[in-house]
C-alpha cells in the first residue's frame, strides 16, 4: 500500500497557523475533527510523547504520533507551516512539514509502523523536503506521495 492511499485530499493541509509546538500539536488533532474531549484527549496524549522525545527527525519534518482507542483505524493527516517551528528537532532546525499519525492499540491491518517506517523513507529523499515546501495544491502533494510513498 502507497502513503498517497492513507492521506485523502481532505487529510492535506498546506497553512497551518501554530507558532509553537503546542499549537501545531492542538490545530492537528482538532483537523481530526474527533469532537473537543477527544480532541483535547489527543492533543495531552500527543504532548505527553514529545516529552519523552521530540518526533522532529530532522529535514524539516516532524512525526508526531500515537496509539488510542479515541480512533477506530489508523489516521494519517499531513500539514505545512511554512517557516517552521521550533520542534526540538534532531537537526535543531525548526519543522515545517508534520506527518500525524494516530492509530488504535490494536488494528487489524496493523498499519501503523510500516506507514511510520514509509514516512520515514520518504523525507531522508534528498528532494523531498524542497518538494514539500515547493508543492502549491494539495495535487502536488498526492503526486509526490503517490511517486515517492510505496
Amino acid at each position: 500500500m502507497n502513503l498517497a492511499d492513507h492521506l485523502a485530499p481532505a487529510d492535506i493541509h498546506l497553512s497551518l497557523r501554530g507558532t509553537t509546538k503546542s499549537a501545531v500539536l492542538s490545530e492537528l488533532a482538532d483537523l481530526l475533527g474527533l469532537g473537543t474531549e477527544d480532541g483535547l484527549a489527543i492533543r495531552r496524549i500527543l504532548s505527553h510523547r514529545e516529552d519523552s522525545g521530540s518526533t522532529g527527525i530532522g529535514r524539516g519534518v516532524a512525526v508526531p504520533h500515537c496509539r488510542t482507542p479515541l480512533v477506530k483505524r489508523l489516521r494519517v493527516l499531513y500539514g505545512r507551516r511554512s517557516g517552521g517551528v521550533d520542534w526540538g528537532a534532531i537537526d535543531g532546525a525548526p519543522v515545517e512539514h508534520f506527518f500525524l499519525l494516530v492509530a488504535p492499540p490494536i488494528e487489524a491491518s496493523n498499519e501503523y509502523l510500516p506507514v511510520l517506517g514509509r514516512i520515514a523513507k520518504l523525507v531522508k529523499e534528498p528532494d523531498v523536503p524542497e518538494r514539500l515546501s515547493a508543492a502549491a495544491s494539495v495535487a502536488d502533494l498526492r503526486q509526490l506521495f503517490a511517486e515517492r510513498g510505496g
